[in-house]
């Protein structure tokens, strides 16, 4: 049998003849094994008329390049029903189909193997039938090696089939419980915040205000000069690691050297994102259109859509706008506390992929965040288990407050976290756009359910046992704060995280020295207490402006003319790297309008002083609350939709050396513009080349002096893959709608 090609152009002739019931499939790479005489499983569905012979050939060259089961290939494009998939499976295992809706599983036999092992390995035990287990599983090719993980006194199993979400359904209807306390309590205790003392921190911060009140009242000018003192040595601190991160991601930046060929994949890995939502009914269809247009093949794209128990609203708008097969909904069972790291904690053990990651309810990736993480993880060291994306804003011109807040962004994400990563210190993830190796997710525990800023602290958690964090250049944007009141809320929400995770990570302050090392140490000081004391001490540093004005301070009567001098010097070059720093982040052509508003940060960043002192409140009186910011206050400007349809020339054309400099495509109607062309050379791989396109061209006015689609080959020995959502053309011969462009490009 002739071996399987690895591009998409495998389609039957429409003139042959249909094919009948006997037909063969190529064999391709073995991918599984099992007895030598079980019957192909494509060949099975072939042979029950269940799949068209072309769609199978087509399933089988994404297999070969994919990390994908044939069956959920075929179920994800739609090829196939479930039923007759279950239904060949049951003929090629010789195994019978379960019914665990109508006939649940004995919940009593769960607690054999653990809620876990079940999740992990997609298999619960379903009956005991004469001594044996029937063990139900959703990956028959996988049952030898499920035999071998069971405890050796386990006993003699029989294997069962049933559906991946018949086995999640009945695990959560029987051990709810089990898996929400697990979410709760992932994290080590001596790792998590959930452990420290409540009441030790309610005295220690009431005796520390006692003694400030005091000191403010007994002895004014000591007090003042203190606070002073500390304000002065936090921005000395902060300011200049600041400085050090831009010099260093400016450097490297500017010698970068010219990027190398990327190296070939073998198989696409599946991607698993979480996107936790509550109470946003209302941003949930804009969230589902959003992530559609994400260019990875959908049978490898594992999208969990992450809802509590009792929002109703959210859960009702998402039922009614029914999902694709690669997004699914995971129900958050309510508990104690209700926090974002909890839901992921709980949704993590329900993921497929090897990679897992995180997009906020706003959010809008780019449409090739996915096969830059992939590509990322397979060309980053081992030791890199995460991988941070840049956040940002869409609309940002709204009002000031969202121009600051979106400078602030880009000075963070584009300056600071990529100097810190270069410059090796611990890097404070951000909250979306995070992306990790599952199986080092897993070792650490997940997220710290407790703490309101989960993002830093496993930032923190990454660094103390030995792994890294890297910045991908890829961006996600999101919707800004827009009103003052909701920019503190949420401001506040980061700042009682910080102190809860620098107070979580220093109850033992040797063990964090000898495990992240004296330069980390120090870089997580200066990052957690250096920040929020920059924000308490607002009051004092604004004093330092009447220094640099020349006007009476209490400092005057204490320090020297040439000291006082040097503090007003301090405090201008602060701000003068902030203001550096600003305009060196927004240079790009997206951001270069902002450049004008950055020196108006002087009076933006006195709003965290307000939260300062909220987040301070809370984390005394209600340490593990989440203060939820409300999204869908400031729309985006156009939400771009979904990728349109692609269509997929079947009957590729070789270019031969004289071809005119261009071939003009005619449509009776008018197109998007946004197409994509790939050429297939001999080696299989494909490489995108120019397209010359009018947007919202009217195909039927085209002329060859003024062609409405272009094709510009440069490589005359290829041959061509168009691929475009051209309206009205699915009828004509050659054409076949696809739906999407899964397994056209190389990685």
């Amino acid at each position: 049998m002739a071996p399987v090609v690895s591009h998409l152009h495998l389609v039957p002739d429409p003139a042959a003849k249909p094919p009948v019931a006997t037909t063969k499939l190529p064999a391709g790479k073995p991918r599984r094994t099992g007895r030598p005489d079980r019957k192909p499983l494509g060949q099975i569905l072939i042979d029950m008329r269940a799949v068209e012979p072309g769609d199978m050939l087509k399933a089988i060259a994404l297999r070969d390049r994919e990390e994908a089961r044939l069956g959920d290939i075929l179920l994800t494009h739609g090829w196939v029903s479930e039923a007759d998939l279950m239904a060949a499976l049951s003929l090629q295992w010789g195994a019978r189909a379960l019914d665990l809706v109508a006939h649940p599983p004995d919940a009593r036999l769960l607690d054999g193997l653990g809620a876990a092992f079940c999740l992990k390995h997609g298999a619960l035990p379903w009956r005991q039938i004469g001594g044996a287990t029937v063990l139900a599983t959703s990956r028959p090719e996988e049952f030898a090696q499920l035999r071998n993980s069971l405890p050796e006194d386990y006993g003699p199993v029989i294997m069962a089939l049933a559906p991946e979400r018949d086995l999640h359904t009945a695990l959560v209807a029987a051990r709810e419980t089990t898996l929400i306390r697990k979410a709760e309590t992932r994290v080590p205790e001596a790792e998590s915040c959930r452990s420290q003392n409540i009441n030790r921190a309610h005295r220690i911060a009431i005796t520390a205000l006692a003694m400030l009140v005091a000191g403010a009242v007994i002895v004014p000018l000591q007090t003042y000069l203190a606070l002073a003192l500390w304000a002065v040595l936090s921005t000395v601190a902060f300011t200049g690691l600041k400085f050090a991160c831009f010099l260093a991601e400016s450097r490297a930046q500017r010698r970068a050297p010219p990027p190398l060929p990327p190296r070939p994949m073998a198989r696409l890995p599946i991607v698993s994102v979480m996107v936790p939502l509550f109470r946003e009914d209302d941003i949930a269809p804009r969230l589902i259109r959003r992530i559609g247009r994400i260019d990875y093949p959908k049978e490898l794209l594992d999208i969990l859509i992450v809802v509590e128990e009792d929002d109703h609203q959210t859960r009702t708008a998402l039922e009614r706008r029914g999902l694709p097969r690669w997004m699914r909904v995971v129900t958050v069972p309510d508990g104690p506390i209700r926090t974002k790291p909890r839901a992921l904690n709980y949704a993590l053990d329900f993921c497929r992929g090897s990679i897992v990651g995180i997009w906020d309810a706003e959010d809008r990736p780019e449409a090739q965040q996915i096969r830059k993480v992939v590509r990322g993880f397979y060309e980053a060291a081992p030791d890199v288990a995460c991988l941070q994306g840049i956040l940002d804003f869409y609309n940002a011109r709204h009002n000031w407050l969202t121009r600051c807040f979106t400078v602030e962004y880009a000075s963070w994400f584009r300056a600071f976290l990529p100097g810190l990563a270069r410059l090796g210190f611990v890097v404070p993830l951000g909250g979306t756009t995070l992306f990790f190796r599952r199986e080092v997710l897993e070792k650490l525990g997940g997220w710290d359910a407790h703490n309101v800023t989960e993002d830093a602290d496993l930032g923190v958690r990454l660094a103390r046992h030995g792994y890294r964090t890297d910045l991908i250049d890829t961006v996600t944007e999101e919707e800004p704060n827009s009103h003052a009141v909701t920019w503190i809320r949420q401001r506040s929400r980061w700042q009682k995280g910080f102190a809860v995770t620098w107070a979580s990570h220093m109850r033992d302050p040797a063990r964090l020295w000898r495990e992240l090392g004296a330069k980390r140490f120090w870089g997580v000081q200066i990052l957690f207490v250096g920040s929020l004391s920059q924000a308490v001490l607002t009051p004092v540093l604004w004093s330092f402006w009447l220094i640099t004005l020349g006007l009476p301070t209490p400092l005057n009567d204490v320090l020297p003319p040439m000291l006082l001098l040097s503090v007003g010097l301090l405090f201008v070059s602060a701000e003068a790297i902030n203001i550096a720093v600003g305009i060196w982040a927004t240079r790009g052509p997206a951001h270069r309008h902002l450049q004008k508003w950055v020196p108006t940060l002087h009076v933006y960043f006195p709003l965290a002083a307000l939260s300062s002192y909220k987040a301070l409140y809370e984390w005394i009186t209600r340490p593990f609350y989440w203060d939820k910011t409300a999204h869908g206050v400031v729309a985006a400007q156009q939400d771009i939709g979904a990728m349109l349809p692609a269509y997929l020339l079947t009957d590729p054309v070789h270019v031969p050396a004289d071809l005119p400099p261009s071939v003009q495509l005619h449509s009776d109607r008018s197109a998007d513009s946004r197409l994509h062309l790939f050429s297939i050379g001999d080696n299989g791989h494909t490489q995108p080349y120019s397209i010359v396109a009018e947007p919202r061209a009217d195909f039927a006015s085209a002329s060859p002096q003024r062609p409405a689609l272009a094709l510009l080959p440069s490589a005359p020995e290829a041959t061509y893959l168009l691929l475009s959502p051209l309206p009205g053309t699915a009828h004509r011969t050659g054409i076949e709608l696809q739906p999407g462009l899964e397994g056209a490009g190389d990685m």
